[in-house]
């Protein structure tokens, strides 16, 4: 075991990957010699070359249609796509080819692809470098969408991710990708992030893919969350002292119903965390399910903490971004209910 940060693990990750089988390979933008603009892919263009770990011009749409078409006949492919705010021109290639392969060749042909993209706010990115796009990609059947929250589950996912036969979009949240946070507001947000850092085995494991985790046992209320909401989260219910119950979704597609339905029906409150704008949210599709499934349980309404229907705002990051508060005051709400 080894003490990894998020882009530590996930550089392990691909380390293992690349050596384990030589028909994995990564490449996007200044992610050879210069090792990603997180650092994710650094040394491994030294260790394993510049055939298994290259640059890429600035096109993404270029980056996934040449991913699939690697996919198609028999490598494995890892996609970077710097930010997942940039990802949006290569949405026809995901939609329309690398999600309906399998089912347009009849089985014939299909899309092992791994999409790294670095997502979420938390880091003064601006309205150009913050957003959360996850929604989109769920809603596209044949995509596979994981958000990990911690070094150990980024590791094991990334490599599940890879050895799948189905595309994945793998978001990366980069407000923890360095473990505890030591900047601005460094005061009010490093209690959150103090676990972001973990014990990383070094060598090959996986963690699969479609199955949520139980952070923290509870009665009272079930917190859904999945990526940095899941540290925020974890904050909120210490600091309220609550007997909530927090299941870390990891993917959102394949989604763990399983795991969601028997917390809120044993605790009978949900409240559901997610970065991305509220309107057209995950967390829509997700109080639907628990509405369906577990209605003659519910002790009070399904509620939502989720960033603003705008722009993330540059000049007012701390106010959009779902903070330990907004998620204690909804906490509170479920239980007065």
């Amino acid at each position: 075991m080894a003490v990894m940060s998020m882009i530590q693990a996930l550089n392990s990750a691909l380390d293992v990957m690349l050596t384990r089988d030589p028909d994995v390979l990564t490449f996007g933008e200044d992610v050879g010699y210069f090792g990603g603009v997180f650092r994710v892919t650094e040394g491994l263009q030294k260790k394993h070359g510049a055939r298994r770990c290259f640059d890429t011009p600035i096109s993404e749409g270029g980056i996934i249609a040449t991913a699939i078409g690697m996919g198609a006949y028999g490598l494995r492919p890892v996609a970077e796509i710097q930010f997942a705010d940039y990802i949006l021109p290569a949405f026809d290639q995901l939609v329309s080819e690398a999600a309906r392969l399998r089912y347009r060749s009849n089985g014939e042909f299909w899309a092992p692809i791994t999409v790294r993209a670095p997502y979420g706010g938390g880091i003064f990115g601006g309205q150009t470098h913050s957003q959360s796009p996850e929604a989109l990609f769920a809603h596209v059947t044949g995509l596979c969408t994981v958000i990990p929250s911690n070094p150990y589950d980024a590791k094991g996912l990334l490599i599940a991710a890879i050895e799948s036969n189905d595309p994945v979009i793998f978001l990366e949240p980069k407000r923890i990708y360095n473990g505890p946070f030591d900047g601005h507001h460094e005061r009010q947000m490093k209690t959150w992030t103090d676990h972001a850092a973990s014990d990383v085995p070094e060598g090959h494991y996986t963690v699969p893919l479609g199955k949520a985790a139980t952070v923290r046992e509870g009665k009272e209320v079930t917190v859904l969350a999945y990526g940095t909401m899941v540290h925020v989260a974890s904050a909120a219910i210490a600091e309220f002292g609550i007997d909530a119950e927090l299941i870390d979704l990891r993917s959102i597609v394949p989604l763990d119903v399983d795991a969601i339905t028997q917390s809120v029906n044993k605790t009978g409150r949900c409240v559901i965390v997610h970065e991305a704008s509220r309107f057209g949210g995950f967390g829509g599709e997700l109080s639907a399910l628990v509405q369906e499934r577990c209605f003659f349980h519910l002790k009070s309404p399904i509620l939502r903490v989720a960033g603003w229907d705008t722009p993330y705002p540059h000049a007012f990051e701390w106010d959009y971004f779902p903070g330990p508060g907004r998620v204690v005051k909804a906490l509170r709400q479920a239980m007065e209910n």
